[in-house]
């Protein structure tokens, strides 16, 4: 078996998170952000028999591919699995999940489990592996799914300190809304400069989200 892909397509995943746990002012334990991890790859199986149901059921409807219920429906899939795999790690260890910051952490780093199998998939399909890989999937694909994920994290933490069950859907419909924009805008735009400027915005409100609970305990 060819490794090479394997290690390339793990690359943008171990980064994004090797950022996100140095920014955690209180580390969570090595253990269980291996297990959010690892679930979050999981969820992939998942979330691929689920979008294929969804598109069998769409087709013989008339609802192609690259139309906007397609790009919402297929996203919003991909944020309910990856929230999925997060809180079913959690829930068995609520000692553990102590702190606002920690909604965002966990799901950011089930939503890279779930990146690292996507890249994995592309660069054993890619005739470019270390640019196409390395650098598109890093700013593009990796990023985004960490910054949809931490959006739906905040409003997570949000809606356990002020005990609204509403402030998660509201945070579920944008991130659902923050993937469904990105997909459109890198299938409307070549090269993808205006997606990448999407997400470099995107990436300042949501940091900013998370500096904001980093101080909250």
């Amino acid at each position: 078996m060819n490794y090479f892909p394997v290690i390339i397509g793990l690359i943008p995943s171990f980064a994004w998170l090797i950022f996100y746990l140095k920014e955690d002012p209180h580390p969570e334990p090595k253990k269980l952000i291996f297990q959010t991890f690892l679930a979050g790859a999981f969820s992939t199986t998942i979330v691929l028999a689920a979008q294929t149901l969804f598109n069998n059921w769409a087709q013989p409807r008339g609802i192609g591919a690259y139309t906007l219920i397609s790009f919402l429906a297929l996203s919003a899939i991909e944020e309910f699995f990856k929230f999925g795999a997060a809180r079913i790690v959690i829930d068995k260890h609520p000692r553990d999940f102590d702190e606002p910051v920690d909604a965002m952490i966990y799901i950011i780093v089930a939503a890279l489990g779930f990146a690292a199998v996507e890249n994995v998939a592309a660069a054993f399909k890619s005739s470019n592996i270390a640019f196409e890989t390395t650098t598109l999937r890093f700013i593009g694909a990796t990023l985004l799914h960490t910054l949809s994920s931490g959006l739906l994290g905040y409003y997570w933490a949000r809606s356990i300190i002020h005990d609204k069950k509403s402030l998660l859907f509201t945070g579920f419909a944008l991130a659902t809304v923050l993937h469904t924009a990105f997909n459109f805008l890198i299938i409307r735009f070549e090269p993808a400069t205006v997606p990448t400027i999407f997400l470099i915005i995107a990436a300042l409100f949501i940091l900013y989200d998370f500096e904001k609970l980093k101080h909250l305990r």
